[in-house]
């Protein structure tokens, strides 16, 4: 088949969407389809774009397999409300051209959009409405439910008016795909024909990233032995993840127990704060961000993860650095409220804590800290629900199946048979 695929995020950003539309791609074209991506130049999480890649003109290049036409984007230092949809605007608009052309001289079976960005969402449809290709729109969040909940953008009036307009792309796709229950059930509420809908997760390679010894390198680069217990985060670092509170957390938690440790790994427009916030905090470390053959031994160094998560942005989005946490074999402590979707995912491989509360977040480090059993226990529990609901080869081959099943319906070519997952 030939796929082009429309999303802002790619390779080589390590983190985030761009992690899920790489490894896509990628596997796809090792399955022998023809793959070409519209894509960004990279600049996530640091909101920066590195000098090799910053021009004004698109750029092509050909990387395992798939073919990259990237397009010019502004880029904010500092992504507030309006300039984050200033930057979202600049890629909808140049990246109309490569879609469009692609669609009429390469003549794609299906066009497969990815949310964030939506706004370059109609011209992905355009593109396959062009052609007779089909249309598939994946979101890994709901940007216009989540801009407004969290404060980046404002007025009643806006947002009836862009959920509107949303409303209306959606039911244009032949195929809506999301990464969670809570997720799919929102598409129906925002009026998506419930047989156009599919669950995608955002999985994890559970042979890469798997259980082992915590005493890593990383550990011994920062002075921490085995007795010290180590709670980690990993991901990007931006003020809507409410990073604040574990700092906070972790110096509560050291006058219980002083071998309690914070590790905050990654990067983003936030970093600069937390050390600050974090300078006289003697148990609280930083690492930058880590390549990808790394990251396995970085997860296996924490005793516990730790997931925040705003309450506004309830089942507006999963974040998808759970899929390593759980892969690990490590228990994961997440700031989400019973019923939630983020909460229904720990069931059974860590502890709940209520979003925005320190004190909580304090006493579970402290509880899961004196009970290596309970730790042991959940930890097992985390990688069983890995290796059940997130695993790389399964879910990727369920999308190509998706992807095929799409063709024939609307062009008449005979379906090819997939293996199964």
């Amino acid at each position: 088949m030939r796929i082009l695929v429309c999303g802002i995020n790619y390779a080589p950003d390590l983190i985030g969407v761009s992690k899920y539309n790489t490894e896509l791609c990628e596997a796809l074209a090792a399955r022998g389809h023809q793959i070409r991506i519209v894509t960004a130049p990279p600049y996530y999480p640091e909101w920066k774009i590195p000098r090799p890649y910053r021009s004004l003109r698109y750029r092509q290049e050909l990387r395992d397999g798939v073919e990259i036409m990237r397009a010019p984007i502004y880029v904010p230092a500092n992504p507030s409300g309006a300039r984050r949809l200033m930057h979202h605007g600049s890629f909808a608009l140049s990246s109309a051209w490569p879609l469009l052309a692609s669609a009429i001289t390469w003549r794609p079976d299906v066009v497969l959009a990815v949310a964030p960005s939506l706004l370059s969402a109609p011209m992905a449809l355009s593109a396959a409405r062009l052609t007779g290709a089909a249309a598939w729109l994946h979101v890994q969040d709901f940007e216009i439910d989540a801009a407004f909940e969290l404060g980046l953008l404002r007025g009643e009036s806006a947002r009836r008016l862009l959920l509107k307009m949303e409303r209306v792309l959606l039911s244009g796709f032949d195929r809506v795909s999301t990464i969670s229950p809570r997720m799919l059930r929102r598409l129906e509420l925002k009026g998506v024909a419930s047989d156009k809908i599919r669950e995608v997760r955002n999985w994890v390679d559970t042979e890469t990233i798997a259980p082992g010894p915590k005493q890593t390198a990383f550990r011994t680069a920062l002075g921490l032995g085995p007795n010290d217990i180590v709670a980690l985060y990993s991901g990007a670092m931006s003020n809507k993840q409410g990073l604040d509170l574990l700092v906070e957390a972790a110096v509560m938690a050291r006058s219980s127990d002083p071998r309690i440790h914070l590790v905050l790994c990654g990067s983003g427009s936030h970093k600069s704060d937390l050390q600050r916030l974090a300078d006289a905090a003697v148990n609280v470390h930083f690492l930058d961000l880590q390549p990808l053959e790394r990251l396995s031994e970085l997860l296996r160094t924490a005793d516990v993860h730790v997931l925040p998560q705003k309450a506004q942005a309830a089942d507006l989005v999963l974040p998808s650095k759970l899929s390593g946490m759980l892969a690990s074999g490590r228990p994961v402590i997440v700031m989400a409220e019973t019923g939630t979707g983020l909460a229904s995912e720990a069931i059974d491989a860590g502890l709940l804590v209520p979003p925005g509360d320190a004190a909580s977040l304090a006493a579970a480090l402290v509880k899961l800290a004196n009970d290596a059993e309970t730790r042991e226990k959940l930890g097992v529990a985390a990688r069983r629900r890995a290796t059940q609901f997130w695993d790389q080869e399964t879910i990727i081959s369920s999308i190509e199946r998706e992807l095929v099943m799409l063709r024939p319906r609307l062009t008449g070519a005979p379906e090819r048979a997939v293996p199964a997952g």
